[in-house]
């Protein structure tokens, strides 16, 4: 079976490893440390073929900087994740989108930004629109979503 590698890359709490365990296991944990980086592994299915996914959640503090580009070298697809709430978070996502394309050294790859955390409406920094012109402005895929609530999954795998 043929294995993707995808890495999930943000700022320190924007709901990275809530989003990536939403992806592989379909709940919320509770037990999680996002002090540190994990990698999980689920089967599911992309364009009709069975596969495995392996996905790397980072922690998103400075100390695994370093691993960046080991990390992105190694992986086949990114999930860029900010949260709607915190302004500063959103900003980030674009050096974040010109590391992984200059590693990638201008090799085509999957790029997905999610604004994550839609359900804070009233603690909302980032608008819709917002997050939508930076996808279409850096070519990606974009998603608003709520991992704690399930809005707009992500990525459909244990369904």
């Amino acid at each position: 079976m043929k294995t993707h590698k995808l890495l999930v890359l943000g700022m320190e709490g924007v709901g990275k490893s809530e989003l990536t365990i939403q992806i592989c296991q379909g709940c919320i944990s509770e037990t999680y440390d996002p002090r540190y980086y994990d990698s999980y592994s689920v089967q599911c299915v992309i364009d009709d073929i069975p596969c495995i996914l392996e996905i790397l959640d980072t922690s998103g503090q400075e100390e695994y900087i370093a691993l960046l580009d080991k990390w992105v070298n190694e992986c086949d697809g990114f999930l860029l994740v900010y949260s709607i709430s915190k302004r500063k978070t959103f900003e980030f996502i674009e050096k974040l989108y010109n590391h992984v394309t200059r590693t990638k050294d201008s090799v085509q790859v999957p790029i997905i930004i999610v604004g994550n955390g839609c359900e804070k409406t009233t603690e909302r920094e980032v608008s819709l629109e917002e997050g939508e012109d930076l996808a279409k402005k850096l070519n990606c895929e974009f998603f608003e979503t709520s991992s704690k609530q399930r809005i707009n999954k992500v990525l459909l795998v244990n369904e």
